[in-house]
Formats: C-alpha cells, sequence, structure tokens
C-alpha cells in the first residue's frame, strides 16, 4: 500500500476507502477476526498518527483538548497514545473540522427534549467515508450468504431477502444515524422499495405502523419469501406486544433474519439480550443464530455487530430447540482499534476486567477519531462484551424524539 501521509482530510478519506477495500479483501471468509496482514496493520498505524496530526490541526474543539493534556502530534508515537475525547463534547461543543458551509447534515444523539443531545456534522465527502464503513460490515455480518465469494465456496448465494425497517424513513427524522444508515442499506439491497415502516407517537418518539408491518409480515410468509427485519429493541418489544394481544402467530420463512440496535429509552419494559432475542424468536420464528445485535452511536461513523450469521444449513428449521444462541460478542471493522480503560486514569483494564470502552474509528474523517464513549465494556479476545452505562452517563437508546 502507498505511505498514508495525507496533506488534507480529504486526502485522508482517499486513503481510508483504499485501506477499508484491502482489509476486507484480505479474507474471503465472514469472520470477526480482524485482519493481521502486517502491511494493512503497519498501515493502520501509520495513518492513525496522521489523521491525528491533521484533525489536531483542523478542530479547533479536539486541539484545544489535546492541548489542554499536554499530547500534541510531535509527542504521540502509536495510536493507543492518541487522546481520545469524550463523547460529552459533542453535546457541549461544535466539534468538527468542517466549516459551517460543508455541514450538509447533522446527526443528533437521541434522548429527551430536556437532554442535550450530541451533534455530528457531515459534508457530502464525510457520508461517503461514513457509507463506505458501513457497507462492507453490514453485509459481512447480515448478509455473508449472498455475498461475492460465496458463489465460488458454497455453489451459488441464496435468494435475497426483502427489507422491513422499523423505523421512520430519513426523510421525516433527518438527524438520526440510525434512519440513514438503514437508508443506505435500503439503496444496497432493495433500491425499489420502500421498507419504513415507522410512525411517531404524539410526543415525537417513534412507533411502529403496525397495520402495515403486518401485511409485509403476510406477505413474506404467504410468498416464501425471506425478510430481514431491522430496528431498535424498543421496536421489537412493541411489534411483540401487538402480535400478542392481537392474537397473530408468524414464522417468517427459512433465510429471514434480524438486526436489532439496542436501546429503550423508558418506552417499553427492558430485556436483557437473553430475553430479547427470545422474545423476536417467538414473535417471528426467526432462528437465534439469525439474530444480530449491532453497536454503534450518532458520534462513531463505524459499527460493531455481535456474531454474524451463518453461511451454511441456511434451509434448516427456524426452532429455537436445533440451534444454540451464538457467542455475543461485539467486534468493530479492521479500521477501527478499541481499548477498554479505567475511568479514574485511562490505564487500560486486563482482558475480562470492566472498563469504559474507547472506540479509534478511521472512518470519522472530518471530527475526531480517537472517542471515550460512555459505555462499559470488557476485553474479549479481539471483541468486547458490553456492560452497560457508566454510572454518570445518560441512558442511551434510538426510540426517542428522532424528529
Amino acid at each position: 500500500m502507498r505511505t498514508p501521509r495525507s496533506d488534507s482530510l480529504p486526502e485522508a478519506g482517499a486513503k481510508l476507502r483504499e485501506f477499508i477495500r484491502d482489509s476486507m479483501t484480505a479474507s474471503a471468509l465472514p469472520t470477526s477476526t480482524p485482519c493481521l496482514d502486517p502491511e494493512l496493520v503497519s498501515f493502520f498505524d501509520s495513518f492513525a498518527l496522521d489523521l491525528f496530526r491533521l484533525q489536531f490541526e483542523a478542530n479547533p474543539v479536539y486541539r484545544s483538548f489535546c492541548e489542554a493534556r499536554r499530547s500534541v502530534p510531535s509527542q504521540i508515537g502509536h495510536w493507543s497514545q492518541i487522546p481520545f475525547l469524550p463523547v460529552v463534547a459533542f453535546k457541549e461543543s461544535i466539534c468538527t473540522a468542517l466549516p459551517e458551509s460543508d455541514r450538509l447534515r447533522e446527526f443528533r444523539s437521541s434522548g429527551t427534549t430536556t437532554q442535550a443531545r450530541s451533534r455530528h456534522f457531515h459534508s457530502g465527502l464525510s457520508l461517503e467515508s461514513y457509507e463506505c464503513s458501513l457497507l462492507p460490515w453490514f453485509n459481512r455480518h447480515l448478509m455473508p450468504d449472498l455475498a461475492p465469494w460465496r458463489g465460488r465456496l458454497f455453489g451459488g448465494p441464496l435468494e435475497p431477502p426483502d427489507f422491513l425497517f422499523l423505523t421512520p424513513p430519513p426523510a421525516r427524522c433527518p438527524n438520526s444515524s440510525l434512519a440513514h444508515m438503514f437508508e443506505v442499506v435500503r439503496r444496497e439491497h432493495a433500491p425499489a422499495s420502500n421498507p419504513f415502516h415507522g410512525t411517531f407517537t404524539r410526543d415525537g418518539a417513534w412507533s411502529l405502523n403496525t397495520a402495515a408491518i403486518e401485511s409485509v409480515l403476510r406477505q413474506a410468509v404467504d410468498f416464501a419469501r425471506p425478510l430481514c427485519v431491522l430496528g431498535t429493541a424498543f421496536s421489537f418489544v412493541e411489534l411483540s406486544d401487538h402480535l400478542v394481544q392481537s392474537g397473530k402467530t408468524v414464522v417468517l420463512p427459512s433465510g429471514s433474519r434480524a438486526l436489532e440496535t439496542g436501546g429503550y429509552k423508558g418506552r417499553s419494559r427492558s430485556l436483557s439480550k437473553t430475553a430479547l432475542h427470545s422474545l423476536i424468536n417467538h414473535a417471528l420464528g426467526i432462528r437465534l443464530d439469525h439474530i444480530v445485535s449491532e453497536y454503534g452511536m450518532s458520534e462513531l461513523s463505524s459499527q460493531a455487530y455481535d456474531h454474524p450469521i451463518p453461511t451454511t444449513a441456511m434451509e434448516d428449521s427456524n426452532s429455537p430447540e436445533i440451534v444454540k444462541p451464538p457467542p455475543r460478542t461485539f467486534h468493530f471493522p479492521p479500521w477501527t482499534r478499541i481499548r477498554i480503560v479505567s475511568p479514574e486514569n485511562e490505564r487500560e483494564m486486563p482482558p475480562g476486567e470492566v472498563g469504559v470502552l474507547q472506540v479509534l474509528d478511521m472512518a470519522n474523517i472530518f471530527s475526531v477519531c480517537a472517542l471515550q464513549t460512555e459505555d462499559l465494556a470488557a476485553s474479549l479476545g479481539h471483541g468486547f462484551e458490553l456492560h452497560g452505562r457508566a454510572s454518570s452517563s445518560e441512558p442511551r437508546g434510538c426510540s426517542l424524539n428522532q424528529t
């Protein structure tokens, strides 16, 4: 690969796209194990330092934070030494390297009307980086049976699923990064359809158009069309409760799958992951190993998933008795790195011990790549396990006030 050094943030964006392409083609199989190709690892390490230098120069808020910590580019020799900015900065400041004229989109964190909400600005180029990061990692986890290499290894892809998004359309909630993410997926996999069937309550919270959703579910069953259902944890609880209360039974065709993104925000009872996935399994007949959890936030441009759906035995029954739930360990893509640190001194925690999650997301070209989240996690192998929110953090989700 070429040298990672860039003279501008747009040049860094172009090099990021090159890195994403090369790291995703380094391994043909749908695995969450990060690419360990020495050349790609070396490129990442150098690119991280280069991007830190550019963001230090172009982002006044981040530069002030680094200077207060006496951490400037000339003193940083490894990506782990880059200062990780607490995400609360996106609530308190305009934390961007973009001039005001280039801020075409603004993603906001979810929250109530009394909570401050993060603001993450995007230009056309930064959205390009966001989408370039989104699709390959989504496809590897939600669509591995449909990837181009499957035809060579497994005798051809299965019939692609139809899509059902349990959110309002992005035009109705333009500040929602989740709705934008789903719109990117729609353009890639279902460009001729309009699969958004979320709506709003009177107080502006997300809800469901249950009549339209029932019609989509019936058609999937009647025509034996696999369905990919995507939504927040709250939306799956609402859908399940509706089906139970109306006496409806749904068993979606084999090959159906679900993506849940977490988030309750007090809009329903909160469930453990195990209970939520059991609820989805019983409500829609989707196999437990075909239910994938996503971890993302408006301040990041990359997402983590907890496992890829299997690429074999897709024709098996959806019965929960024949499949064990997969391990639920989250993995970010190869153009990110994570650290789990002590909240007191930011020292890295040993594997298995709980600390605050830090994420170095190289797709955050035009804001800040090194962020300290408000989530608790423990490292497990190359991935991490979530352990809730830090005690001083507001609850986070995707189901409130995204209009």
